[in-house]
Order: structure tokens, then C-alpha cells, then sequence
């Protein structure tokens, strides 16, 4: 059997708040469907994140039911989808018995049994083939009790160890069903949490859970029993030990992902289980950009002869004072199929006066005194502080302020 592992689609996202990134969905489903085929994989297994929010739009509902319905006609025979923590798992569960028709599970999450997290895989012999210990995003009040008083560090203890204890509930009723088929057929786990060892980046829009803002767990809680782990939550590709993988996101989350390389995880099970690694294409080029007025103006270069569709982050940290950078930029970019969607002028980011430069009495201060202050704390240089300082003038002038 090939089983093909990814996670955190979050359909409905956007890039600041700015673009949609539905056409870029759209462009990794229909290569999921692709590879899929091609790869003759009979189970695809969704680590959770499905949705960006809890109330997905519309047409990110129609992206999701169109893509499970091409599914069908792929050659897929089961699909299995666990809830993550942006997902609602009433949205999720939902449709379930319907989606059900489809061979598509449904595990929004934690049911009233453990049995409602195993699944058995059928071959197309109807043979058992293996075992799924589908388990969703394990929200704190589904597995423990809050317990009024206790410390931050008693609260991590308990969580931690009621996760663990699920898995070990999981894992022991998915060997008694191992046992019973009297073949020793593998079994697969899912996870949507954080895990020591897993990669986080600044800009990559993982939101913090109970886990998260505590402690990540550690590999270890994961049963022996699992043959493999496959996990969801972080958002950049990852192996923490070779069975136990975060596949990341599909697109980047963020400019801080740009240069990830994005990818799903593709798993020959035989006698053993041969994972494969396959590469997502890139739909839309997204580009941080950083440095000084020269680097910058070669790096759109650059991009202008590619003539193709780049998104763009762009940051000034030159050491000249460069006040109009943002209409620089956007003259720089306004013949071309480059769009910025960030624009950051670090000279005006540097830190102000601190306690020790205002130690001076308040009436022993003047606006140009402060202004001098300033521009000694900064690295600016003398031509542009000279520059600087007949402009400041020209402003407390018009402001009809005197010494």
C-alpha cells in the first residue's frame, strides 16, 4: 500500500491581510490530485488544518468538497482528515457520514471512545493492511481538567501526561486489533501538536496552542508500537526521528518561508516502509528582499528579467538616511509584474533616546538638542546629518517654534 502524508492547507488564508491565496490552493490540489495518480497512492492521510479559521468562506468550502469529490476518480480508495487547532471540528464532522460514502474518515476530535480513532485499512482483497490511530488537535479540556490553583509548571506536567496517556490508549487498543487479524500489518499515527524538535520560523503563522505557549513534547511519548508518525501543526518540513515527520505546509505561510523548499511525504509500505519525500512546485514566487539602496535595485533587476508574477517583501537597513524609500520602491516596481506587499524603512525602526540620554533636567533640553541626540545615536553620516538637520530646522520653523 502508498500512503501520502501532508497537513496545514489552511484554505481561507491570506498573506497579510492583503492577497488571496485561493488560486494557489487550487494550483496544490490539482497537483495533489496529480501525484496521487501517478504515484497510485491508496490512502491519503491530512494531519490536520484543513481551514484557517474556524468559519471557512464559502469558496474555500467548494476548494475542499471539489477536491474530495476528484479524489474518487483518482484511484485513491481511502482518505483520512484529523482536525487541527485552526479547524472547527463541528465543521469538520459535520458532513461526515455523508463524506463517508466517498471512503473519506472524518476525525474532527476526541469522540467518547478510543475506538472512534482507529481505523482499518482495507487491501482491495479486503484484507486488513493496516492500522490508522487517527488522533486530532487534543484540545486541554478533551483530555484533562483544569484544577483551580495549580502552578504553570503542575498545568504543563498534567497536560503532557494526558497526551501521553492517550497515545498509550491508542497504541494498546490498536495492537489487540493487530493482534486479532494474526498478521503483523503496521501502524500509522497522526499527530497535530508540537513536538520537540520541530523547526519554527518568525513569519510562518503557526498559531500558539496550549502546547505550544508550555512546552512541545517530546518524540519519546510516541508508542514503539508506531510504525510511523505523521504530523501537522509546524509548518516547516521536518524529521524528528526517521518514522516521526512534520511534512509542513503545502504553500508558505509567510516571506520568513520563501526559500523553503515545500514538500509531502510518500510512504511504500512492503515488508518495510521506504518513505520518499516529493517536492511541491512553487505557484506563486514570494521574495524578501533586505539590505541597502544598491542591493535592493539589483535584486529587482534581477526579478524584472524573470517577467514573472513575485510578490515581495522589501526592507531598507542602509546606512544612509533614504526618507523617500517608499515611493523609490514603488517606482522601482511600477513597470513590472513584481507587488509589494511589505515595505519596512528600518533607519526609522532604530531606538530612541534612552533613560541615560535623558538624564538631563527637562528644561535643560531643546527640540535641536534632541534632535542632534538622535543622530549621534544612529550611524548616519555626516552628509546626511547635515542634510537631516537643515530639513529639521525648515520643520520647527514652520511650526513657529523658537529656541
Amino acid at each position: 500500500m502508498k500512503l501520502l502524508h501532508t497537513s496545514d492547507w489552511h484554505l481561507g488564508r491570506t498573506l497579510y491581510s492583503k492577497k488571496e491565496r485561493q488560486e494557489e490552493h487550487v494550483a496544490f490540489l490539482d497537483w495533489l490530485i496529480h501525484t496521487i495518480h501517478e504515484e497510485h497512492i491508496e490512502l491519503l492521510l491530512v494531519a490536520g488544518d484543513v481551514f484557517d479559521t474556524a468559519a471557512p468562506s464559502s469558496s474555500s468550502q467548494k476548494i475542499y468538497y471539489d477536491f474530495l469529490i476528484k479524489v474518487r476518480n483518482s484511484g485513491c480508495k481511502h482518505v483520512i482528515i484529523v482536525g487541527g487547532n485552526h479547524d472547527s471540528p463541528s465543521f469538520l464532522n459535520a458532513p461526515k457520514e455523508i463524506l463517508s460514502a466517498l471512503n473519506v474518515t472524518v476525525i474532527g476530535n476526541v469522540g467518547t471512545h478510543i475506538d472512534d480513532e482507529i481505523i482499518v485499512v482495507k487491501d482491495p482483497h479486503n484484507e486488513s493492511a493496516l492500522i490508522v490511530c487517527a488522533v486530532p488537535f487534543l484540545r486541554e479540556r478533551d483530555i484533562s481538567r483544569f484544577a483551580e490553583g495549580e502552578s504553570y509548571s503542575d498545568r504543563s506536567k498534567r497536560i503532557n501526561e494526558n497526551i501521553k496517556k492517550h497515545y498509550e490508549e491508542v497504541a494498546a487498543r490498536a495492537e489487540q486489533i493487530r493482534q486479532s487479524t494474526g498478521k503483523k500489518i503496521p501502524v500509522i499515527a497522526t499527530g497535530h501538536l508540537s513536538v520537540t524538535g520541530g523547526k519554527r520560523d518568525e513569519d510562518d503563522g503557526v498559531r500558539e496552542t496550549y502546547i505550544g505557549n508550555i512546552e512541545a513534547i517530546g518524540s519519546d511519548m510516541f508508542p514503539e508500537s508506531f510504525d510511523y508518525v505523521a504530523l501537522g501543526h509546524y509548518h516547516i518540513a521536518c524529521k524528528i526521528k526517521d518514522h516521526i515527520r512534520y511534512c509542513g505546509s503545502p504553500i508558505p505561510m509567510g516571506f520568513g518561508e520563501a526559500k523553503q523548499k515545500k514538500s509531502v511525504y510518500i510512504l511504500d509500505i512492503q515488508e518495510s516502509i521506504n518513505i520518499e519525500t516529493k517536492e511541491i512546485p512553487v505557484f506563486q514566487k514570494l521574495e524578501s528582499i533586505v539590505g541597502d539602496k544598491e542591493l535592493i535595485a539589483k535584486r529587482l533587476a534581477e526579478l524584472k528579467a524573470l517577467d514573472q508574477s513575485v510578490w515581495v517583501e522589501m526592507i531598507y537597513n542602509g546606512g544612509d538616511v533614504f526618507p523617500d524609500f517608499a515611493s523609490w520602491a514603488y517606482e522601482q516596481t511600477s513597470d513590472s509584474n513584481i507587488e509589494i506587499l511589505k515595505i519596512q524603512n528600518r533607519q526609522y525602526l532604530n531606538e530612541g533616546l534612552t533613560l541615560e540620554d535623558t538624564a538631563v533636567a527637562l528644561d535643560e533640553l531643546d527640540v535641536f538638542k534632541v534632535f542632534d541626540t538622535l543622530l549621534e545615536k544612529n550611524d548616519i553620516s555626516e552628509v546626511s546629518q547635515e542634510e537631516l538637520k537643515e530639513l529639521y530646522q525648515e520643520i520647527i520653523s514652520g511650526l513657529h517654534i523658537t529656541e
